[in-house]
């Protein structure tokens, strides 16, 4: 569960690898997670969230209070 976005849900996808005689092998596509601390002001305490770059960005424009109630929609908790 560590390459998973906790606002937006981005996880791993996965194809092949190709080589220069194009045998195929299994490879992994993660996302970019990063792991950022927010600070909460109606619980009056930081929360470390770990977000995809997007979800980053998605954070900036609905504001962090809006997000954690998002996250908390989705189970998961904070």
């Amino acid at each position: 569960m560590s390459a998973h976005c906790m606002l937006t849900g981005a996880q791993p996808g996965f194809g092949n690898r190709i080589s220069h005689s194009h045998r195929r092998t299994s490879r992994r596509f993660d996302p970019n997670i990063q792991s950022k601390r927010y600070w909460l002001p109606s619980e009056n305490r930081h929360v470390r969230l770990r977000l995809s770059a997007k979800g980053i960005k998605t954070v900036d424009v609905i504001g962090v209070e809006a997000a954690v109630a998002r996250i908390r929609a989705r189970g998961v908790k904070v």
